[in-house]
């Protein structure tokens, strides 16, 4: 059974990884904390119980760090995550933790885990560039990826059940395929802005309402409207053209796919903020249409409008009567 990993969140990633390592290492693994450099690890002192193997099992401190990504089909091999020759990746951002562990002899060991594709050839040079920046044996290294992960819980079966793969918790996670479409094709038609009014259209729950309603904060409020409000009379003119009935409902089905995840996923304490921050962080992650520079702004304001004109989020009684 393949499972979408992309689809936890990062606390259920690392709930995934411990479990893992409970039956690799020992029962006795630490859970995930935050320590005083802001990084998250797990933590095992002992002698292994399967890893590598019962006959060589490795001994101390073996730390473990997980790295989750919403994002679809990603690699260990992107540059975003491991290139020798950049400073700004996630695998290098960890290099002088790892080093200073290392040092004041806190780090024997060191496992990684990520929902990542992994090519024999990108293995072998993670391997040997934390070996070489850290000082740590390379055979005190181990990376976990999306294909090793299938393979522990095929052989672990009871593990599925109990780190909730598919729980009701889980967070907003969306298709962005049709919404990629309609902002490609909004970016297309960017003339159409000097053909409507220089006014937006009226939202059909007032703003300052709605926004309490949802749990909007005031200050996240007043910039998105400061930032997308001439926008939205752009997007409903698009939408609303007779040649673009294509675009209109694809718009729908995003709006109410969007509408039933926020309804089902959304937790009591989450300000509107976070909800749509998240949506925004997902979607740019999980699709390149979306991420191009001049598409970012365009994106964001169709999630606005979205909100503007009472798609998404909750709305007054009395419009709802």
């Amino acid at each position: 059974m393949k499972y979408a990993y992309e689809d936890l969140s990062d606390s259920q990633f690392e709930r995934l990884a411990i479990l893992i390592c409970q039956r690799l290492l020992g029962i006795s693994v630490q859970g995930f904390a935050e320590g005083p450099d802001g990084g998250r690890d797990a933590k095992f002192v002992g002698t292994a119980e399967l890893h590598p193997s019962k006959a060589s099992p490795w001994k101390g401190t073996t730390i473990v760090q997980a790295k989750h990504t919403n994002g679809y089909n990603r690699s260990y091999s992107e540059t975003d995550f491991f290139s020798p020759s950049s400073k700004n990746t996630v695998i290098e951002k960890e290099i002088p933790r790892i080093a200073s562990m290392r040092r004041k002899g806190q780090l024997d060991h060191y496992m990684l885990f990520s929902n990542r594709r992994m090519t024999g050839i990108a293995e072998s040079a993670i391997r040997s560039h934390i070996s070489n920046k850290c000082g740590l044996p390379e055979e005190s290294i181990y990376l976990v990826s999306l294909e090793q992960l299938d393979l522990y819980l095929k052989r672990f079966r009871e593990i599925a059940d109990e780190a909730d793969l598919d729980p009701l918790d889980s967070p907003l996670i969306i298709s962005p395929d049709d919404l990629a479409e309609v902002v490609e094709a909004l970016a297309q038609h960017k003339d159409l802005a000097a053909a409507v009014l220089d006014y937006p259209p009226e939202a059909r729950t007032k703003y300052r309402e709605k926004n309490s309603i949802n749990k909007m904060t005031a200050e996240y409020a007043q910039e998105i409207r400061r930032r997308y409000l001439k926008e939205s009379r752009q997007i409903e003119s698009f939408l609303a053209a007779p040649e673009n009935f294509k675009y209109q409902q694809m718009y729908e089905s995003i709006v109410e796919e969007l509408q039933l995840k926020i309804i089902a996923k959304r937790k009591q304490h989450q300000t509107f903020d976070g909800v749509m921050e998240h949506l925004i962080d997902v979607l740019f992650s999980r699709d390149p249409i979306l991420r191009q520079r001049g598409n970012k702004r365009l994106t964001r304001g169709i999630l606005f409008f979205m909100y503007w004109n009472c798609d998404i989020g909750e709305s007054s009684n009395a419009e709802a009567n």
